[in-house]
C-alpha cells in the first residue's frame, strides 16, 4: 500500500477473504481514508492522528455500513470484534519499530 490518493491494494482479511480498497485521502503524519470493499460492502476506513500532550492520539473510523443488509450487518458485528485487536497490536508495533 502507498498513500498516495488514487493507489488501489487488496488488504487480506482472513475469514472475509482479499478486499479491494483505494486511498481516498492523504495528509502526511495526519490522515489516512481508504475505501473498502467498493462495491460490496462500500465502506471507508479513516485513520487520524493529533498531537496531545506530549504523545499522539489515534483516531480510526470505520464508517458506511448499511444496515439495511445482511452483508452490512454482519460486517459491522465482525469488524467490531476485529477492530480491537488490531489496535491492541499497534503500541507493540511501534515500540519494535524504534528499537
Amino acid at each position: 500500500m502507498r498513500p498516495v490518493v488514487g493507489h488501489r491494494f487488496t488488504l487480506d482479511m482472513g475469514t472475509w477473504g482479499h478486499q479491494a480498497c483505494e486511498v481516498l485521502a492523504v495528509e502526511p503524519e495526519r490522515l489516512l481514508r481508504y475505501s473498502f470493499a467498493p462495491g460490496s460492502l462500500d465502506t471507508t476506513i479513516t485513520w487520524q492522528l493529533h498531537p496531545e500532550g506530549g504523545g499522539t492520539r489515534l483516531l480510526l473510523e470505520h464508517a458506511g455500513f448499511d444496515l439495511d443488509s445482511p452483508l452490512g450487518k454482519a460486517a459491522l458485528e465482525g469488524m467490531g470484534r476485529g477492530w480491537p485487536d488490531v489496535l491492541q497490536r499497534i503500541e507493540p508495533a511501534l515500540a519494535a519499530a524504534t528499537q
